[in-house]
């Protein structure tokens, strides 16, 4: 498996793998965190995640040639709440349901980690989904953030999300 930077030509790959979680979270009774439509059909989903790609800021994971995962790597959307230090921000994590199990996104976490290191910031940050059973939220903790606030999104009317952050030391980050 390999950690990339994503390009306009992910961009069908990456809405895929959206539309199948979409899919999975609503037969899951959780449409809340990113709503019932697949997003190859919103032009809103649609420019988000070609906003990502076209910035140098999407990071996919690939397996057998195929991608089954992908972030948003950079600085925090204008919605959250500025730090006073420099961070780096992940939002938009996804996985192919397919390849549960296989720690795509503990290999995505790590990637974020050591880019975090090469750029010399100590503050990892990340927003997600905090309704239904809180099972995101507690997916994070689980992988070492701490939650730091909360905020409703512009994207989705009426998510509510967590922010998380997770204070790195370099010396154990994954290079």
């Amino acid at each position: 498996m390999r950690i990339r930077i994503g390009n306009m030509a992910d961009v069908p790959a990456v809405l895929a793998l959206y539309d199948r979680a979409v899919e999975w979270l609503v037969a899951s009774g959780r449409s809340g965190q990113w709503g019932s439509e697949p997003w190859s059909e919103s032009p809103k989903s649609i420019a988000r995640v070609r906003r990502f790609a076209e910035s140098g800021e999407m990071r996919v994971a690939e397996h057998g040639g195929d991608v089954v995962g992908a972030m948003r790597l950079g600085a925090a959307p204008q919605s959250i709440p500025p730090v006073e230090e420099p961070d780096l921000f992940l939002e938009a994590l996804v996985i192919d349901r397919r390849v549960a199990g296989l720690g795509v996104g503990k290999l995505l976490l790590d990637h974020a980690r050591a880019e975090a290191a090469e750029r010399g910031i100590t503050l990892l940050r990340v927003q997600c989904w905090a309704g239904g059973d809180q099972g995101l939220v507690r997916y994070y903790e689980r992988a070492g953030f701490v939650q730091s606030g909360r905020i409703k999104s512009t994207f989705l009317e009426g998510w509510e999300g967590a922010i998380l952050s997770q204070r790195l030391d370099h010396r154990t980050c994954p290079a």
